[in-house]
């Protein structure tokens, strides 16, 4: 009978990756980390290899890995993700580790929202790592089909669950009038890709929801309805930080500013891009 490690050595030839053969592997035969190193020699089963075989399938026929696994990593979280939810990357994790960030400095009881949460990333961590005490969550989405994967990841997340509030709705049009003027951090990883723009690798145009990804001929459609409404929501001393396109940086500076936010600040990702925006609610609301 095949073994789980020759089922692994089969995958990587055939996908080309040991790593990615690895975690396929590890989803097909529920073996995760150290218990699949201890079950290297275990037979598998021929439901293992149908489910794997049907991974290997969809991974070959182009699909993003992520959605073949049906999870991806996100900071300290193992997140559920499927085609109704953008796939997580690098440089959400810094957005996240920014609003944290900010977060933490509002004590002893800090409110916190994450609009357009899609799959749950940002607002998932801010809960999970930020204290349980006197945290307040909302993570909010206009896409019932993304709040379901939110919710989904919602229970993952143990103790901290009971911290996090759900609204559906686009922007800010999701929270309850009686949270406006109480946030201290508003985060955000709005669609920022102009229509039409030729940046995006084939496989997310294919794959990722469209609705998550363009705004406008600029790209800036959302991001500047964010600067705009945010004011009325964030506490005198609120943040709002904002993921935003490698190019976009001097024209969300410019938007800030004509909106007379202080403190403005355009943070650079792991490799230079302009990537986050963040900046505090101006004195005069």
């Amino acid at each position: 009978m095949t073994t789980v490690r020759e089922l692994w050595d089969q995958t990587a030839v055939a996908i080309g990756n040991r790593h990615e053969a690895r975690w396929l592997v590890e989803v097909a035969t529920a073996l995760d980390g150290p218990e699949l190193n201890a079950a290297l020699d275990e037979p598998v089963t021929e439901r293992m290899v149908a489910h794997l075989d049907a991974m290997v399938a969809r991974y070959r026929a182009g699909e993003p890995l992520a959605y073949v696994l049906g999870r991806w990593s996100f900071r300290h979280l193992d997140l559920a993700v499927d085609r109704r939810v953008l796939i997580p990357r690098p440089e959400t994790e810094l957005v996240a580790e920014v609003a944290i960030e900010l977060a933490r400095q509002a004590a002893p009881t800090r409110l916190v929202a994450d609009l357009g949460t899609g799959s749950g990333a940002i607002g998932l961590a801010l809960a999970s790592e930020l204290p349980l005490d006197g945290t307040g969550v909302w993570i909010t989405d206009a896409s019932a089909d993304a709040l379901a994967v939110a919710q989904a990841n919602l229970t993952g997340i143990g103790r901290a669950a009971r911290n996090v509030r759900v609204g559906e709705g686009k922007w800010f049009a999701a929270l309850p009038a009686a949270e406006r003027g109480r946030f201290d951090v508003i985060v955000s990883n709005p669609p920022y890709v102009a229509d039409g723009s030729p940046d995006l690798a084939e496989s997310v145009l294919d794959w990722e929801p469209a609705a998550a990804l363009f705004a406008g001929s600029d790209g800036l459609a959302d991001i500047e309805h964010l600067v705009t409404g945010a004011p009325e929501w964030l506490s005198p001393e609120g943040w709002l930080v904002l993921e935003i396109g490698h190019d976009q940086g001097p024209a969300v500076h410019d938007l800030f500013e004509a909106r007379g936010y202080r403190h403005i600040e355009i943070r650079r990702d792991l490799a230079g891009h302009d990537r986050i925006a963040l900046a505090r609610r101006r004195p005069t609301d």
